[in-house]
């Protein structure tokens, strides 16, 4: 799987976009900020863009959404618990300053247990909450990747001081993520660097707990 990573906005947000080896179609995740920076790499790719897939709706990961939807054509999928933010995305930004994001209406909805087959990608959808209320992973297991949002990073997991965040509900995302896919899966977050499960079972001090 080739997959393509663009740090954007304020707050250094990742964005992905991936796709089989040289195929000609793909998928983005989570189009946070900078909509002309990542349409001009799809443009360079040369790729038709078949979905936009959310991990969930904090402002660093959808203000770029409208715009990326409206130039592509693809329907962005969203999860169930938090598509009203996706709608009024503003009005969910908890500090000044950022913005003004241009809000969308969901095409589709995910709350985990799918199964989606998109762009020639086989990807199931994982329920993933404990940093946002109805947070999902989005697996691609034939290619060993995992596309984490804000649960699991390198070094680090995601904050859970936020609305809807719990610390305990978490560690248990993390840990059904851990016990459900090889050490060896390649972990592309939504901030910090490129990592993989096994790395993070081994040096990761925040899941200390998990072997407890």
């Amino acid at each position: 799987m080739d997959v393509r990573s663009f740090t954007v906005g304020p707050v250094a947000e990742n964005c992905y976009i991936a796709r089989r080896d040289d195929a000609g179609r793909g998928v983005i995740v989570d189009p946070g900020d900078e909509a002309d920076r990542i349409l001009e790499a799809v443009d360079r790719l040369g790729i038709a863009i078949e979905a936009i897939l959310l991990t969930h709706c904090h402002f660093d990961h959808i203000g770029a959404v409208a715009p990326v939807a409206r130039a592509t054509g693809a329907p962005v999928h969203c999860p169930e618990i938090e598509v009203a933010v996706l709608a009024d995305i503003m009005s969910y930004v908890p500090w000044p300053g950022f913005g003004p994001y241009e809000s969308y209406e969901a095409d589709q909805t995910v709350a985990g247990g799918e199964h989606l087959e998109i762009a020639g990608l086989e990807i199931d959808v994982v329920f993933t909450p404990g940093h946002s209320p109805g947070h999902v992973t989005y697996a691609i297991p034939d290619s060993m990747a995992l596309f984490s949002g804000d649960v699991l990073f390198k070094g680090s997991v995601g904050r859970t001081d936020l609305p809807g965040g719990d610390w305990g509900t978490l560690l248990e995302s993390i840990r059904g993520l851990v016990e459900g896919f090889p050490e060896e899966t390649t972990v592309y977050p939504g901030h910090m660097g490129i990592t993989s499960l096994g790395a993070e079972t081994a040096t990761n001090p925040f899941l200390a707990e998990l072997a407890r």
